[in-house]
């Protein structure tokens, strides 16, 4: 089969907490506003604007997502972290051969900063994309699993007709990503590889057990004159 599997960026590949708390800190002291990046950090996933709107008037909220973003790169990436298993479960899809994509609602330029600074190398990135929305992505590279960490992200699989593989390493846990619909709720991204494996092997024996089925069933039609 031709593999191709999504994967979010924030709380899925990456714990994007120390830096964008750092980063929220920065714009309250720049701006002067009262920002609660404590409380903001856990509510990961959504896009910008929603968090700063809890900050600042809404006529402001434009120019501070986009202050926010240039100011990002100097105090959000060194010191995030790759998620436990994040690099390897990128490579595992590599290992059977298919395509890894990063689908995430962060600001594209910045998200290809966090993974090359830690070293994880997708095939493509795609920015600017929350919820049902990344289904244009996953649906254009033809992506066949989407994992993620929010009740977004399954509603994104979901929506581009791929299977949902959640993860409760973000704000969602396993109950409410099931609940969401996940397909399939794993621990961490350490137990991808495996399950990866079993999926692919799963999908190539069905495949080869309809091929065998459709040329059974073509030999026992009637020759016609």
């Amino acid at each position: 089969m031709d593999l191709t599997v999504g994967f979010d960026l924030d709380m899925t590949l990456i714990d994007s907490r120390p830096g964008i708390r750092a980063a929220y800190r920065a714009l309250a002291a720049e701006t002067g506003a009262y920002i609660d990046a404590d409380a903001a950090v856990t509510r990961l996933g959504p896009p910008l604007e929603q968090e700063l709107g809890l900050w600042f008037p809404a006529a402001e909220v434009p120019a501070m997502a986009d202050r926010y973003r240039e100011i990002y790169p100097g105090h959000a990436i060194a010191p995030t972290p790759a998620l436990p298993g994040a690099r390897e479960a990128v490579e595992a899809v590599r290992a059977l051969g298919g395509r890894a994509i990063v689908v995430t609602a962060k600001h594209e330029p910045n998200a290809r900063l966090h993974l090359a600074h830690l070293g994880i190398e997708p095939d493509a990135v795609v920015g600017w994309l929350w919820a049902e929305a990344k289904a244009v992505a996953l649906r254009e590279y033809g992506a066949q699993v989407y994992v993620g960490d929010h009740v977004g992200d399954v509603r994104g699989a979901r929506t581009a007709g791929a299977l949902s593989v959640a993860v409760p390493t973000g704000p969602c846990p396993a109950e409410e990503l099931r609940a969401a619909g996940a397909d399939v709720v794993l621990p961490d991204l350490t137990a991808l590889p495996e399950w990866l494996a079993a999926y692919v092997a799963t999908e190539q024996a069905g495949r080869a057990g309809r091929a065998e089925q459709a040329e059974a069933a073509g030999a026992a039609e009637p020759a016609t004159a």
